[in-house]
């Protein structure tokens, strides 16, 4: 990860809420030089387990959120893609990242100091409602998730996953940054069963596959299974 204070926030085409809201108080000055980082592929942005010092913003790139299980064994929760906050649901409970984050390719995310969004969160309404709404959507994909592993056989949590993925996208057809293994995560299955089910739905003619580029053929019957678990 490699550090730097150069970034201009005046001139960065994603701006946060947290800026947004700086410009409108007396506090402006106590954002002129943030702390803005360049990641590589696999890079950890937040550390399971480490203490909580900023808020992080996510500008450039995509990365996975997730849960480090014992054995080495994962659960992706969600993937992020600008614009994102890192670490919401870390911001005012816990001390400690209780997930992890990684970048899933070259990336870029700010660094605003905790104690400075706290107070603003505290005094402006309109952050207030901002960082709420995107805590809400963090805690419905979580709760989602809890279901989707709970109640859904393997064919349907990996048919639930590659809509997901599609969403994202917005395509049907996408290149993935996750690995066959990752793509597992987001299931909690193994890497095994993973390539076993991609295999069965290309001979399904569900989807085809050619390397990380997923096309889904069915959307319809994709749903379909996804559903019925």
């Amino acid at each position: 990860m490699k550090f730097s204070k150069k970034q201009d926030c005046a001139h960065c085409e994603l701006k946060c809420d947290i800026y947004s809201t700086l410009l409108h108080t007396d506090q402006a000055s106590e954002y002129n030089a943030p702390v803005h980082a360049q990641l590589k592929k696999h890079d950890v942005i937040c550390k399971q387990g480490t203490e909580v010092s900023h808020a992080l913003f996510l500008t450039k790139g995509s990365a996975k959120l997730y849960i480090e299980g014992l054995n080495n064994r994962n659960i992706i929760l969600y993937i992020l893609k600008p614009p994102a906050y890192i670490g919401l649901l870390s911001f005012f409970e816990s001390p400690r990242y209780s997930y992890s984050v990684s970048a899933l390719e070259a990336s870029e995310i700010c660094l605003i100091e905790l104690d400075l969004v706290k107070k603003l969160y505290i005094e402006n309404h309109d952050l207030l409602l901002c960082l709420n709404k995107a805590f809400g959507k963090s805690v419905a994909m979580i709760m989602q998730k809890i279901i989707s592993l709970n109640q859904k056989q393997i064919r349907g949590r990996i048919a639930e996953n590659l809509l997901y993925l599609a969403d994202i996208h917005q395509s049907t057809t996408f290149h993935v940054q996750l690995t066959r293994k990752e793509i597992g995560e987001m299931a909690a299955i193994s890497e095994e069963n993973t390539v076993r089910l991609l295999t069965e739905f290309s001979r399904e003619n569900i989807i085809a596959t050619n390397g990380r580029t997923i096309e889904i053929l069915d959307m319809s019957l994709l749903k379909k299974i996804s559903e019925v678990g």
